[in-house]
């Protein structure tokens, strides 16, 4: 009780410097948990976000950029497959889905992609989830030059059932971008899914491959084809891999989808060890300012430790106090920067989100929750002992008397 009486005077009395310490602290703590948790849950969701997808295939190149650039809908497209490839992997006995897809235009930015309704409809994006049209709407015509909208995209684009819109031609958009004449109405807007196929504009695949502006000796080809494969046939991929990658040379297989995507965060694993290295860096830097702080403020101290002793106080209890009061402007510090996780969570959130459809959670479990705050007032108090062993040896006879 006398330690905690001691610790709340002490920082009453030195509210502008235990509210800049405990900032830098917050700003550690908020920088420590959102370079974590934006790191851990970006990588799970990359490598546990299949779309349903088993693997994919695609013309020959890289599987990373296939994986990306088909499933992901960012980077670009590796080239192009012909039609009879399609069907020959879909009449494959071992294949349950096969779904082409074909990518080449965007409207205002958002990544249009033209695919079969039916089978669009099959594939569980997640676990038990298909993508579904919020009603009223309907699924487009494979026919007409229909459109459904992924709920971010149509969020972001103002676009609702009935609206027309002309697609640009290809993946990057600006104002001074060829604009194609067809026109297609909106005939729907998917629920959200939490998945990259939210930022998407989904249209017949004949629409996009039959295009004005675009290569007529293209129009049989597709972009990929993403594939889900039958529970009961575990080799079929490992041969199918095999005969695509090994034995052929025009095309490519991307399987296991999860390891192909993990090449993407080794590809970054510098930039990580950045952002940690300057996190770690803020921590140390936040402690340093508590020792500072405190140690400084000891010449002002002396006369009032000296009377303490003079009144009983033990050594061990002003060490204690000293201790305990870095602790508790760490744990202030370490309190507010939850907030400040919040705020840089949010924003790389958003950004993430609007580049790749993929949707964070800032209240999601994790052990780091706890033991980074615990660390940071641990981090705190090792950073009092310096201050507090100051004070320990404080001689009551010399400081009694005031110096003028």
């Amino acid at each position: 009780m006398i330690l905690a009486r001691l610790v709340l005077k002490s920082l009453r009395q030195h509210l502008l410097s235990t509210a800049v310490t405990a900032g830098a602290t917050a700003l550690a703590t908020g920088l420590l948990l959102a370079v974590w948790m934006v790191r851990d849950q970006a990588q799970a969701a990359f490598t546990g976000m299949t779309g349903g997808v088993d693997a994919v295939l695609g013309a020959r190149g890289s599987k990373l950029q296939l994986v990306l650039n088909s499933l992901f809908h960012v980077d670009t497209s590796p080239g192009n497959l012909k039609w009879e490839d399609y069907e020959e992997i879909a009449r494959h006995p071992a294949v349950a889905l096969a779904l082409p897809v074909a990518v080449g235009d965007n409207y205002r930015g958002f990544r249009i992609v033209g695919t079969l309704p039916e089978k669009l409809a099959e594939l569980e994006w997640t676990s038990g989830q298909r993508l579904t049209v919020r009603p009223p709407g309907r699924m487009f015509e494979p026919t007409l030059r229909e459109a459904v909208v992924g709920s971010f995209a149509a969020a972001k684009l103002g676009l609702k059932r009935g609206d027309v819109f002309q697609p640009y031609h290809g993946l990057n958009y600006t104002p001074q971008s060829y604009q194609h004449e067809e026109e297609y109405v909106v005939v729907g807007i998917l629920a959200p899914s939490n998945t990259p196929a939210d930022r998407v504009i989904w249209i017949p695949l004949a629409g996009l491959q039959k295009m004005g502006g675009h290569d007529p000796a293209a129009a049989d080809e597709i972009s990929a084809v993403l594939l889900k494969f039958k529970a009961d046939n575990p080799l079929t991929a490992r041969q199918l891999d095999s005969l695509y990658n090994k034995q052929g040379n025009r095309l490519t297989f991307a399987w296991p989808i999860a390891q192909v995507v993990a090449q993407l965060f080794d590809r970054l694993a510098w930039l990580d060890r950045v952002l940690a290295l300057v996190a770690y860096l803020v921590v140390a830097i936040a402690a340093g300012s508590i020792l500072a702080s405190i140690y400084n403020s000891m010449n002002e101290r002396r006369r009032e430790i000296a009377i303490l002793r003079a009144l009983g106080a033990r050594r061990r209890t002003v060490f204690g106090a000293v201790v305990l009061e870095s602790a508790a402007i760490a744990g202030i510090g370490a309190m507010i920067g939850f907030a400040v996780y919040a705020a840089v969570f949010g924003i790389a959130g958003s950004i993430l989100r609007a580049q790749t459809g993929v949707v964070l959670d800032p209240l999601a479990w994790h052990p780091v929750l706890v033991l980074a705050p615990l660390g940071i007032v641990a981090l705190g108090a090792l950073a009092g002992v310096v201050p507090a062993w100051k004070a320990y040896r404080t001689d009551v006879a010399d400081n009694l008397t005031p110096h003028s």
